[in-house]
C-alpha cells in the first residue's frame, strides 16, 4: 500500500464535534454582523468593471497527470504503465485515448466536455502549478493555499476575503458580497465583509415550520427595529439577506445555451450560482467545493472507474456553466484548483499518493484560453524523486485574476502578503 495512506486519517479526525463547532461559529458570524453592516435595501442593477469570481476547490488532491495527461512525455508511460491515459494516436489500444490539445498535452476522456470551452478560447489550463510548500497534508496544504501564504499561523483570513476587504463594494446596496456554498465558510472567503455560508440556496431562511416562516421573518424585522447597533443592523441585514435570496426563484431557474446540469451536489451548486449571478443582486464571489480526489487505490481513470466518475461530474458541470454563463457574455471568471497533485508513479494498489505539482483551470470570456500555460519540467526529473515539480506558483494565477479581472491591482501585497507575483498572460 502507499506510504501516504495514513495521512488520509486527517479526514477521519475531523470529527462531528469539531465540525459542528466550526460550522456553528461560521453561522453565527454571518448573523451576528459587526457594526459596518448597514441596514440595506434590495439591490438595484449591479454595474461594475470587474468580474464575478467563482472559486472551485477540488478537495483531496486531484491528479493533474490524469486530468491533463502529458502524453508527449515518454516518462509518463514509464511511471504509469497501468494508469497512464493512452496517447491519442495509440490506435492499437482498446481503451479510450487522450484528446489531443496541442500535440503534447491532452484531456482525459472523462474531461472531453471541456474541449468545447477550450476550443472557444475561454478555457485555459495551467500545468505544473501549485504551492511551493512541500507539505503532503491535505489540511495544511489546503490552508496554505486558501489563506494565500504557506506556513503563517498568524494569518486567519483568506486571499479572496482580503480582496473583498480591500476592494470597494461593487454594488453598495448588496446584502451579500460573497457566498460559500456549504455548511461553513470556506477559508478562501474568511474575513470577507458580507460573506456567508449557505449549503442550499434553494432553501435559505429561518429553520422551523414552513407555515410560520413568513411570520417569524417579519417578526425578526420589527422586533429589533428599536434596538441599538450592532443588534439592530444584524437583524435588519439578516432579514434583507433572506428576503433578497428568497426573491430568486432558484427552483424554476431555466439555464440558457443548451446547458444541462445534473442533480449531483456539485452541479446543483453551479446551477444555483448561475441563477444567483443572473439575478444581479451584487454578489461578487462564490466558493464551491468538489471532493472525492484522494485516489490511493483503484483510481479508475477510464470508463467505470471512480476517478472517471469524479472527472465526468467536474467536466460536465463546467461545460453546463460555460454554456449558461460564459457563452451568454456574463463577466465571470472561474478558477479551479486543488491542494497538490499526485505522485508521478502509480502505486502497487493501482492508485496514486499525495504529490506536489498539479493543474489549475481558468474559464471566462476574459481568459486567454485555448492554451496550456506554464513551463513543463518533464517527468524525467522529479521533485523529491517522486513528484511533478511546481513551475507556476498558484499565487501567480490568482494574483493575475485579482489584479486584472477583479480590478484590485493596488492591493496585491495585502491579498498575497510577502509575495511578489509574476503575471503570465492568463487573462485578457
Amino acid at each position: 500500500m502507499s506510504q501516504d495512506c495514513n495521512a488520509c486519517h486527517e479526514y477521519q479526525m475531523l470529527n462531528r464535534r469539531r465540525f459542528l463547532g466550526v460550522s456553528g461559529l461560521a453561522g453565527l458570524s454571518a448573523l451576528a454582523a459587526p457594526a459596518w453592516l448597514p441596514r440595506v435595501a434590495f439591490a438595484s442593477s449591479h454595474i461594475s468593471g470587474r468580474d464575478v469570481i467563482v472559486s472551485i476547490y477540488l478537495r483531496g488532491a486531484a491528479d493533474g497527470l490524469t486530468l491533463v495527461p502529458p502524453f508527449g512525455d515518454p516518462a509518463y508511460y514509464t511511471l504509469r504503465p497501468t494508469l497512464a491515459i493512452p496517447r491519442p494516436d495509440d490506435l492499437a489500444n482498446p481503451n479510450p485515448r487522450a484528446i489531443d490539445l496541442n500535440g503534447y498535452f491532452g484531456l482525459a476522456p472523462a474531461m472531453a466536455p471541456l474541449l468545447e470551452a477550450y476550443q472557444a478560447g475561454t478555457f485555459a489550463i495551467v500545468h505544473a502549478a501549485g504551492s511551493p510548500d512541500s507539505s503532503r497534508s491535505h489540511f495544511d496544504a489546503q490552508r496554505f493555499m486558501e489563506v494565500g501564504k504557506p506556513r503563517d499561523p498568524s494569518l486567519y483570513t483568506g486571499w479572496l476575503g482580503r480582496h473583498l476587504i480591500t476592494a470597494n463594494q461593487a454594488d453598495p446596496n448588496a446584502v451579500a458580497r460573497a457566498i460559500g456554498i456549504g455548511y461553513q465558510l470556506q477559508m478562501t472567503l474568511q474575513g470577507g465583509p458580507k460573506s456567508l455560508p449557505i449549503p442550499d440556496l434553494t432553501n435559505y431562511g429561518l429553520t422551523g415550520p414552513s407555515g410560520t416562516r413568513t411570520a417569524r421573518l417579519n417578526y425578526l424585522n420589527t422586533a429589533y427595529a428599536a434596538a441599538t447597533d450592532p443588534l439592530r443592523a444584524s437583524a435588519a441585514n439578516t432579514y434583507n439577506t433572506i428576503s433578497v435570496l428568497n426573491s430568486i426563484n432558484f427552483g424554476s431557474y431555466v439555464p440558457q445555451g443548451g446547458a444541462a446540469y445534473s442533480n449531483s451536489s456539485f452541479q446543483r451548486a453551479l446551477r444555483t450560482t448561475a441563477a444567483l449571478i443572473k439575478a444581479d443582486v451584487g454578489v461578487e464571489a462564490v466558493a464551491i467545493d468538489r471532493g472525492g480526489w484522494d485516489t490511493h487505490s483503484a483510481q479508475g481513470n477510464l470508463v467505470g472507474g471512480s476517478l472517471y466518475g469524479t472527472m465526468t461530474d467536474l467536466a460536465t458541470g463546467l461545460q453546463a456553466f460555460h454554456r449558461d454563463i460564459v457563452q451568454q457574455n456574463w463577466n465571470v471568471t472561474v478558477v479551479v484548483m486543488s491542494e497538490f497533485g499526485r505522485t508521478a508513479a502509480e502505486n502497487d494498489s493501482l492508485g496514486t499518493d499525495h504529490g506536489h505539482g498539479g493543474v489549475m483551470f481558468l474559464m471566462g470570456r476574459n481568459i486567454n484560453g485555448g492554451l496550456v500555460h506554464g513551463t513543463w519540467p518533464t517527468l524525467s526529473s522529479l521533485y523529491q524523486n517522486q513528484d511533478l515539480h511546481v513551475t507556476t506558483d498558484f499565487r501567480d494565477v490568482l494574483a493575475e485574476v485579482v489584479a486584472l479581472r477583479l480590478g484590485n491591482n493596488a492591493n496585491l501585497s495585502t491579498v498575497f502578503p510577502g509575495y511578489t507575483p509574476t503575471f503570465r498572460g492568463l487573462t485578457t
